[in-house]
This record gives structure tokens, C-alpha cells and sequence, in this order.
């Protein structure tokens, strides 16, 4: 299951599809200080990207693969930057 939530922390594994945006969001709003370990995401949705951006965490585990990190990391930092 590519989405696994354990104790205030959501990983998210492997292929991330648009069917855990709703599960991600639920986690999201109901926890304090949610933290997101992407660590072992291959593959991430807009809708995800687009939830974990408005509810700017404020602990983001980067994912291993550079080439996902490169294109998600600042767009969550750019998210919680404020305007």
C-alpha cells in the first residue's frame, strides 16, 4: 500500500497514486505536527504534491531518488514560504 500512516508519520511508498489524496488530506488535518517520509516514494501524484503543499508540514523525509527530490522538494519548501 503505498500509503502507510504509523503514529503521526505518513510514508509514502512507491508509486503514489491520486486514490490517497483523500487519505492523505484526512491524516493531514487531523494531526498536530504531522511528518511525511517520502524516503521510499518512486512516483508522486500532482493531487498528493498539491495536499502536502497546502498543508505545508512542517518535517518532510526527502525521497531517495535525486531526481524526484529535485522536482518536489521546493516546491513543498516554496509552500510554506509564505507571501
Amino acid at each position: 500500500m503505498p500509503l502507510r500512516i504509523a503514529r503521526g508519520t505518513v510514508h509514502l511508498e512507491g508509486h503514489c497514486t491520486v486514490e490517497e489524496a483523500l487519505d492523505l488530506q484526512a491524516f493531514l488535518v487531523r494531526t498536530r505536527s504531522p511528518r511525511i517520509v517520502l524516503t521510499r516514494c518512486a512516483g508522486l501524484h500532482t493531487a498528493l504534491l498539491q495536499v502536502l503543499a497546502a498543508a505545508r508540514p512542517g518535517t518532510v523525509a526527502p525521497p531517495a531518488d535525486a531526481t524526484l527530490a529535485r522536482a518536489i522538494v521546493p516546491l513543498l519548501q516554496s509552500a510554506g514560504a509564505g507571501p
